[in-house]
């Protein structure tokens, strides 16, 4: 087995998708898989790495700290040289034509999907899911992808029910799989202190509409505003930052930008009381499991990826509101300290990327990933298409 792994990310910004995509491909290395990954950058450029070849292809950027390969034949060429048996795409944008070079040469194709279309496109326009100008151009882009890959994979119950219908049509091979999260790098601090006067809040990823900062800072505007004393901390970069600035106005939220060092992160994420990661349109939501490695519970939305994570003794959930978040940060606050964080990690320890990268290989080996004993965390509430 020979993978190629190919993304549109570069930089901080990329979250989740940056982690996950370079955890599969240590992952892959570590099995003895030769693995070849290939991003955009401001050049063209290859690199020798412990986990494979890392090919940097020259691309624009596009905003935000983001670039585009927006030349996928030049994809085609460095695949020629690597001759994978298996290519793993994580965007939706202007890669998906390499499935079809990977169709012609008899390699599977796996598109990763990351995120769910429709939702993406709500929260960046503030147009609902299923109206007009959103149902009509991911139907049509979503059918293409079905038809295009041999395998899709999501990482959730929400991600899979947009893909689920135009998958069996295709007869595309659906699979579910979990992310997970470093267990070592995000875990509870020794010297944690115990719950204090001040009921302390943390919010943690990037600062841009689709991942709905805006609600996390609106839960803690609207408790200092019931005169809960409260703190809200920050952590992240991105475009909306001023927005969310001019939003807190006078509440204690103190924004703390981007956090060189995963550890350095999870002792943060280990000192508070409770941590808002309440983006509905989620897909999976890898903030909330490293949250919950540091023995600290979650508040989320009540629908999206990241609902399916915790369960009603780790967290708590409310509609996508500042009143209705803040009610659910309270009524978490209200439980047993001990409880909660000891809850906490014992959920995020269902999720170690081991169990993930074992689902990936037999996915690249055209197999189905063995279904797995995942403790549910309750049906999620509200919206489900």
């Amino acid at each position: 087995m020979r993978i190629a792994q190919l993304a549109n990310f570069v930089g901080p910004a990329s979250g989740g998708m940056k982690t996950a995509v370079q955890t599969l491909g240590a992952g892959y290395a570590a099995a003895g898989v030769p693995r070849l990954l290939v991003v955009p950058g401001p050049r063209d450029r290859r690199t020798a790495t412990e986990h494979g070849d890392v090919v940097q292809l020259r691309a624009p950027r596009v905003g935000g700290g983001y670039r585009l390969i927006v030349e996928p034949w030049r994809v085609g060429e460095v695949l020629e040289q690597f001759a994978p048996t298996s290519v793993e795409v994580s965007d939706k944008a202007t890669l998906w034509p390499v499935a079809h070079w990977a169709r012609r040469r008899g390699v599977r194709s796996v598109l990763f999907s990351h995120e769910r279309l429709d939702a993406m496109l709500s929260l960046r326009t503030g147009r609902e899911v299923g109206g007009p100008g959103i149902t009509a151009p991911v139907s049509v882009l979503n059918r293409v992808l079905a038809r295009s890959f041999d395998e899709i994979v999501v990482t959730s119950d929400f991600a899979r029910r947009e893909l689920q219908q135009v998958a069996g049509a295709a007869g595309t091979t659906l699979h579910r799989v979990a992310l997970g999260v470093d267990l070592e790098t995000f875990t509870p601090p020794d010297d944690r202190a115990g719950r204090g006067a001040v009921l302390r809040l943390v919010h943690a990823g990037r600062l841009s509409r689709e991942k709905s900062p805006h609600l996390a800072v609106g839960a803690a505007v609207e408790l200092h505003r019931r005169g809960v004393p409260v703190r809200l901390d920050v952590y992240g970069t991105g475009p909306h930052r001023d927005e969310l600035v001019a939003l807190a106005a006078e509440a204690p939220v103190t924004f703390h930008g981007h956090v060189a060092g995963r550890r350095a992160l999870a002792e943060r994420l280990g000192r508070a009381d409770v941590a808002l990661s309440v983006c509905p349109g989620e897909t999976f939501g890898l903030a909330v499991l490293e949250a919950l490695a540091c023995g600290t519970p979650v508040v989320t939305a009540s629908y999206g990826g990241a609902r399916e994570l915790v369960d009603d003794v780790c967290g708590a959930w409310g509609r996508p509101g500042a009143g209705d978040l803040a009610d659910a940060v309270l009524a978490l606050a209200a439980r047993p300290e001990h409880v909660v964080r000891s809850a906490a990690r014992a959920r995020a320890e269902v999720f170690g990327w081991d169990r993930t990268v074992h689902d990936m290989l037999a996915v690249h080996a055209g197999l189905r990933p063995a279904a797995r004993d995942v403790p549910a965390a309750g049906a999620p509430a509200g919206r489900t298409a």
